[in-house]
């Protein structure tokens, strides 16, 4: 199982990016897909994420009115539009894949590998 992430960089206070994530080996059908990121120093947090449907998004409050999350499913891919960028949202963004609904850390199933997300002052 794997999940692969990209998309990140380096970007301006105000820009936008747009992250994405495949996921292979295996049929997410029953999986909450999501991202994470976690800032030098700091724990690891959660982001945002999407139900199966589509139907359920969750989010941050840092990131409301900001940051969309979609997905499809024929793809087995979702995907992070960020916008308004700021500063602060500069971190390694992980995808994430869990049956749960607590968007703990502890409780994700399957972690892609990072991608950074730098947004300049």
């Amino acid at each position: 199982v794997q999940l692969q992430a990209s998309g990140g960089g380096l970007v301006q206070a105000g820009g936008s990016l747009r992250l994405s994530c495949a996921a292979s080996g295996r049929t997410f059908s029953s999986y909450v897909l999501g991202w994470f990121r976690q800032a030098p120093g700091k724990e690891r947090e959660f982001v945002i994420g999407i139900s199966w449907s589509g139907s359920s998004t969750y989010y941050a409050d840092s990131v409301k009115g900001r940051f969309t999350i979609s997905r499809n499913n024929a793809k087995n891919t979702v995907y992070l539009q960020m916008n308004s960028l700021k500063p602060e949202d500069t971190a390694v963004y992980y995808c994430a894949a869990t049956k749960g609904s607590s968007w703990s850390p502890d409780d994700v199933d399957y972690w892609g590998k990072g991608t950074q997300v730098t947004v300049s002052s």
